[in-house]
């Protein structure tokens, strides 16, 4: 198994932050926002009150209630508490679910680039990722007609991400209801990662894909947690929604891995899901003048393309125009070279492409100060200048 590479560079940033040197961060993928206060408040009530014994495997009911009363808010999806899972973390929930419906030799569709850990958690289950890229000259959006070449007796499901990590990407509503059909017609399941979903750009909207009709519904587990919209990432806490039988099996493997989610993170997702919704508007907001910003800069700077994307909190530029140069003796071959010619020379820290299988980008992330992407791109522009 690949070890994750971005969790290897935040390793060694610790490292680079104990001998003294200041490194912007542009390779965190969790909000720069503290957890509402509201939020913490009820972890707190939580402690006070001796809510920290086992809960049931999947999850207490009012949190499965509150989950049920969410997804017909904003997503128009019917569900009953028995088709939620709540798990460690929405990265808990994604491995329940490949481990629950995928089996030795089956196959698997992913859109590329994706997320890290996604190819390796189905390699983990005995299946065979099969790598369909996106179109990166639109906007990073769904290739239909490869996923449907890609389609064969073996596809047991397709997994998305939208918002997307890494490129930003909002999947439209009409790729969504193709990729339905796709799966309907071939009997394939969708997992559709949605942890993103509240932190969409300039009027654009986040479809769930399980809402685009019944048929689609019964092929689709949805993933969701706390972590994004609610600054939650260290709480780990995230659910999965899905078919009865599904969702079973899923409770069936927690139950031998994990048991329960954490009482109290449970008790503050309820209040996060129930409680003020003021604090997701302001990290909206923020977010946004950071990406235009950032968009911007990139676009001005020679040889980066950089595509104006709409969600997540993530930027995907092409900086392959760089690979072949060469600075003090050493040439840059590739976005594992450049990122570490940047950390060095810039104090940057970024992603490497190569990571979630695009090998001529990078991805930055602008889960930081408005003060610190100026800075950390100026730094940025003068260290490419010395490959030129």
């Amino acid at each position: 198994m690949i070890p994750s590479m971005t969790i290897g560079i935040t390793d060694k940033l610790e490292e680079l932050k104990r001998n003294g040197i200041d490194i912007i961060k542009f390779n965190i993928g969790e909000p720069d926002f503290n957890t509402p206060e509201n939020i913490s408040n009820a972890a707190k009530k939580a402690l006070d009150e001796g809510f920290t014994r086992y809960t049931v495997v999947s999850g207490i009911l009012e949190l499965r209630e509150a989950i049920v009363k969410k997804l017909k808010e904003d997503n128009n999806l019917d569900y009953e508490v028995n088709n939620i899972v709540v798990s460690s973390g929405a990265k808990q929930a994604l491995m329940n679910t490949i481990l629950a419906i995928c089996e030795e030799d089956d196959e698997v569709i992913i859109p590329t680039p994706c997320w890290v850990s996604y190819i390796e958690m189905i390699k983990l289950s005995g299946s065979k990722p099969v790598l369909v890229s996106v179109d990166e000259k639109n906007g990073f959006k769904l290739n239909i007609d490869k996923i449907r070449e890609a389609i064969t007796d073996k596809t047991k499901a397709i997994l998305i991400n939208t918002p997307n990590n890494p490129t930003g990407a909002v999947y439209s509503k009409e790729d969504l209801r193709e990729l339905g059909k796709l799966a309907v017609e071939n009997d394939f399941y969708i997992i559709s990662d949605e942890i993103y979903e509240k932190l969409v750009y300039d009027g654009e909207r986040h479809v769930s894909i399980a809402s685009l009709s019944s048929e689609i519904k019964e092929k689709t587990i949805t993933i969701n947690g706390f972590s994004k919209a609610y600054a939650m990432t260290g709480w780990r806490l995230g659910y999965a929604v899905g078919p009865k039988d599904i969702i079973k099996g899923m409770n069936d493997i927690q139950g031998h891995m994990t048991s329960g989610p954490n009482s109290i993170a449970q008790k503050a997702g309820v209040e996060a899901l129930t409680g003020p919704q003021e604090s997701i508007s302001i990290m909206i907001e923020e977010y946004g003048k950071r990406r235009k910003y950032l968009i911007e800069k990139l676009q001005g700077i020679n040889g980066i393309t950089c595509p104006d994307v709409k969600g997540a909190f993530y930027v995907m530029p092409d900086v392959s125009s760089f690979y072949g140069k060469e600075y003090d003796g050493k040439v840059i071959k590739d976005s594992i070279d450049l990122s570490e010619f940047l950390l060095e020379k810039a104090h940057i820290a970024v992603v490497p492409g190569i990571a979630f299988e695009a090998p001529n980008s990078i991805r930055i992330s602008y889960s930081n100060s408005l003060e610190n992407i100026k800075e950390g791109i100026g730094r940025m522009e003068k260290a490419l200048e010395l490959l030129r």
